[in-house]
């Protein structure tokens, strides 16, 4: 049943998307193919998962190669669409010595419309009651020009001010064009966003700078050592509840918790490696990471913050996906490297059924040791097995689309931030369902409600998109966080044999 509802909703909205998509032409069409492309090698699969049939390991890898494929190159043929759409308009303009869209102007009712564009600014930061004077607002607005941002229009906005023009040039070469020009006139005193406004229309926004993200402070950096002190007990106080005993009743064992707690912290720390190692990349600044611990798995992973303005959607996707790729990558190996040593008499026993848990960790574990060991209703696993299990599930965690959390990061650099709001909104939902029956979920829920509800700020330049390979990435590590998170049904698990 749950099988048909899954298939069902995945028709409805590929039919949803083809009548949004037609009415604007080949364009749309070929972007309601990319969506096409993605879901059908997982809906195949699964498919056959619920029929019996399950291919190997390189059938999968195959479909999955395949699909990547045929969606870049059904992107590239969009850019290049798009590149002649945008070739021809700006002719038009110019032959006509105007706009090819007439100036609007910001009326009451859609006054909030910038503030929802840019979203919410730093909770740290202070802003600067002081509205621009009018000396520096000239200033500010001899930068635009005819060949990169037409001024249409010139609003208050915040501590800063809003403009609305014509994007006369590409958009990441004019928001480095006009920042330059920025810094220049005012020695750095304003920032300067590109970012989508109302009806979609490219849109300035000036803001001082004394709104930029700050590091932590003395306090902060503080609670960051407190956090990952705490952590570190958690970690060990999961290792004991694994093995059967509460550590803090039975510090003698400590030395059987700590090989479980330095598994967990290794996945911790290659997570934040991660982040830090395209932050360089990128010449990005980050916060200390302020570790979360949970009694039920030993963290939930880490909140580390931009101290630096971030230039571009692709750099902020590069930081987001590279700390759940390594510490994923990582809490994998374990995870099949602990598959691969089980054996009768592994330390750990678990029951049969909790392999019912994850879809991912279900089907690996049915490739890998076989229907045999499933007949019992203990299976001896290795301790690795679970290291890598709580990995996955902590790396999954943060890649919900909700706020800051990785997974936010990510729907935001590929989709923009009004998709972004609308999954963080979902997400949030989704977790108060669920929580009425997991307390582990409503925890997460308050944490991302209290803690990383708000959108990563605008980038410099937030209309260029990152390239379909990383939008291919975005999605593939979107797809493995349900399949780590979302349970077998019943009727799969009985046809994998797994109970």
């Amino acid at each position: 049943m749950i099988l048909g509802l899954v298939s069902f909703v995945a028709v409805a909205v590929l039919v949803w998307g083809y009548n949004r998509a037609r009415p604007y032409g080949k364009m749309g069409i070929l972007s309601w193919l990319q969506s096409v492309v993605l879901m059908a090698p997982w809906l195949l699969l699964f498919g056959l998962f619920a029929l019996g049939v399950y291919p190997n390991l390189a059938a999968v890898l195959l479909l999955v190669v395949l699909s990547a494929g045929v969606y870049i190159a059904l992107g590239r043929q969009l850019r290049l669409m798009g590149a002649d759409s945008i070739s021809a308009q700006r002719a038009a303009a110019m032959v006509e010595g105007k706009s090819t869209r007439p100036p609007e102007t910001l009326t009451d009712s859609d006054s909030h419309s910038p503030n929802e564009a840019a979203g919410p600014t730093d909770p740290d930061a202070e802003p600067r009651l002081t509205p621009i004077s009018a000396e520096d607002m000239v200033a500010i607005e001899g930068i635009f020009g005819v060949d990169t941002f037409f001024r249409t229009g010139t609003f208050p906005y915040q501590s800063g001010a809003y403009f609305q023009g014509n994007l006369r040039g590409q958009p990441d070469q004019t928001a480095v064009t006009l920042s330059q020009k920025l810094e220049e006139r005012l020695e750095g005193r304003y920032r300067f966003s590109l970012i989508e406004g109302p009806e979609g229309r490219p849109v300035a926004v000036v803001m001082p700078s004394e709104n930029d993200p700050r590091p932590l402070s003395r306090g902060q950096r503080i609670l960051a050592v407190a956090l990952a002190i705490a952590t570190l007990f958690t970690s060990l106080e999961t290792g004991g509840l694994l093995l059967g005993f509460n550590i803090t009743q039975n510090w003698a064992r400590l030395t059987e918790v700590i090989p479980i707690a330095l598994g967990l912290w290794a996945t911790l720390l290659t997570h934040e490696i991660g982040h830090r190692w395209q932050a360089r990349r990128h010449q990005l600044k980050l916060s200390w990471p302020c570790f979360l611990p949970a009694w039920q798995l030993g963290s939930f992973g880490a909140i580390t913050k931009f101290t630096s303005l971030v230039p571009n959607r692709t750099a902020l996707f590069d930081v987001a996906f590279a700390g759940p790729a390594t510490g994923g990558a990582v809490s994998l190996l374990l995870l099949l490297l602990g598959l691969i040593l089980s054996h009768p008499g592994s330390y750990f026993q678990m029951p049969a059924e909790f392999f019912q848990q994850s879809v991912l960790v279900g089907t690996l574990s049915r490739v890998v040791l076989g229907a045999e060991p499933f007949q019992a209703e203990l299976i001896d696993v290795h301790p690795l097995t679970i290291i890598g299990w709580l990995g996955l599930v902590i790396t999954a965690l943060n890649l919900m689309p909700a706020g800051q959390l990785d997974g936010g990061r990510i729907v935001q650099s590929i989709y923009g931030r009004r998709i972004a709001g609308r999954a963080t909104v979902v997400t949030l939902i989704l977790l108060a369902l669920v929580a009425l029956g997991n307390p582990l979920a409503l925890y997460w829920a308050f944490v991302i409600l209290f803690l990383q509800r708000g959108l990563e700020r605008p980038c410099t330049d937030d209309l260029s998109e990152p390239d379909d390979a990383r939008a291919a990435l975005g999605l593939l590590v979107l797809f493995l966080m349900l399949a780590v998170l979302l349970p077998l049904t019943p009727s799969l698990a009985g046809r994998l044999g797994l109970g």
